[in-house]
């Protein structure tokens, strides 16, 4: 049964098909930035000012030399361009896309102290980075091949990051993940319209002509293989297993058709043949305030949602999505709704019809306390965007053998766990920052502490 099948037959009652055309909708997910063109990208570049112990560096998670890429890009030489961006980052091209840049290194650019506008740096990371994707051209050699075997569980961006570095070096790594396609995130979990063309799969493919890395997808750990078979099998194991626990809003009412995880509709959307046989809400309503919260909302409106509403219980200073996020939200139509916490779901005959909410507000302190006041919001669709959390079932085996710590796995600073051959990184370490970029730096580091670890045993 194709996704988009399958997301009908699982349509709550307050949902519908076709609510627009499939040409709507591809008008509808066309780029959110289009990509530079070579005229507007040797212009932008020219604005870098190439500053000594430049701060963007400084502020990007995995260290990309920013104006060293950017001079590049100014003198013609975009593949050497790419070059220096895919050795720090190997999946520049999707976090050029994702990354939030505008709290990262377009934050930290000294442009805006002079202008009030930063230099557009992950447009440039695109321009410089896609053509080298798209038309795979070789910018690593491997090593000569080592006798050293290493595991990787999950092939998002930090099992992937990790495993071209390791390969790159000329160790042998197989990586296992639950799903079909490797890419995790960027392929299940970014906004369409943030991820077109394929780009998550071409960046995939790009990885692996390096040589030395083989997928078997549609495995899962404590299934179909155990952590410590592993242990045995491989000389160490790198664990990037994501978050696959879903939080419940814990409230009355909830356990009703039409409340739906955005996480698993996303999921849903990006896998879909055709996008307009997807279920849509009519009046749909998002609790959350981080990234999550804003792809469903935004892409239930562009899927032809009449009314999109998110709502978040701190204010909008606290929300986890950045401001320019919640402005794309705001031009796309999405109504957003803060210090409101959601108090009971509303239903009839076992349909979800709407939600109170309490309001709340906010002391000097940032401690969050409820004025007693309520409000209540018609919805059709009710999405959960709350965060996820690292389930026992992901852990299999491992569960009792690995150190957990705020329900995530402990890790040091080189992304080493409790256990002597065993690292892990991406979303289901503690003390991580849930973005792309910081999972891919996560599999850098792990990948050195690895390759030590395999020279010296």
């Amino acid at each position: 049964m194709s996704n988009s099948k399958k997301a009908a037959k699982n349509s709550s009652a307050g949902q519908r098909v076709g609510k627009l055309s499939e040409d709507q909708i591809k008008a509808n997910f066309s780029e959110m930035h289009p990509p530079l063109s070579a005229s507007q990208a040797y212009i932008e570049a020219g604005r870098c000012y190439f500053c000594y112990d430049a701060p963007c560096t400084t502020a990007c998670p995995t260290g990309i030399d920013i104006p060293e890429f950017i001079k590049r890009i100014q003198t013609g030489n975009t593949k050497g361009s790419a070059r220096k961006i895919l050795q720090q980052n190997i999946m520049g091209g999707m976090c050029a896309r994702v990354c939030p840049t505008e709290v990262l290194c377009e934050a930290a650019c000294v442009r805006n102290t002079h202008e009030g506008k930063p230099v557009a740096i992950g447009l440039l990371q695109r321009y410089a980075t896609d053509e080298v994707i798209e038309k795979k051209v070789p910018l690593f050699e491997r090593l000569m091949p080592t006798d050293k075997k290493v595991a990787v569980i999950g092939a998002g961006p930090a099992g992937m990051s990790c495993a071209h570095r390791l390969a790159a070096w000329g160790h042998n790594v197989t990586v296992f993940d639950k799903n079909e396609k490797a890419g995790g995130l960027n392929e299940y979990g970014i906004a369409a319209y943030k991820a077109l063309n394929d780009i998550a799969q071409k960046e995939v493919e790009y990885i692996l002509e390096i040589g030395g890395i083989v997928i078997k997808p549609g495995v899962r750990l404590g299934v179909d293989f155990t952590l410590d078979k592993l242990r045995e099998e491989y000389d160490a194991v790198f664990m990037a297993i994501g978050l696959a626990g879903v939080n419940r809003f814990k409230i009355a009412g909830e356990a009703v058709d039409g409340v739906l995880d955005a996480v698993n509709y996303i999921h849903d959307l990006r896998q879909a043949e055709r996008m307009s046989q997807l279920p849509v809400g009519d009046k749909v309503v998002v609790i959350g305030g981080g990234m999550t919260a804003i792809d469903i909302a935004v892409q239930s409106k562009k899927l032809g949602a009449s009314e999109v509403t998110i709502v978040y219980r701190r204010d909008k200073a606290n929300m986890k999505a950045s401001e320019h996020e919640q402005q794309y939200a705001q031009i796309n139509d999405v109504k957003l709704r803060y210090c409101s916490k959601p108090n009971r779901v509303l239903s009839k005959d076992g349909q979800v019809t709407g939600i109170e909410f309490e309001v709340t507000e906010l002391d000097p302190d940032g401690n969050l306390s409820e004025t007693g006041k309520t409000y209540q919001l018609e919805a059709d669709v009710l999405f959960k965007a709350i965060g996820q959390t690292l389930s026992a079932d992901q852990l299999g085996d491992s569960a009792s053998s690995l150190t957990i710590e705020s329900g995530r796995i402990a890790v040091n600073d080189v992304r080493k766990t409790s256990l002597d051959n065993v690292w892990a990184g991406g979303d289901c370490v503690s003390g991580g920052e849930d973005l792309t970029v910081s999972a891919v730096q996560d599999g850098k580091l792990a990948a050195q502490s690895i390759h030590e670890y395999l020279q010296s045993a």
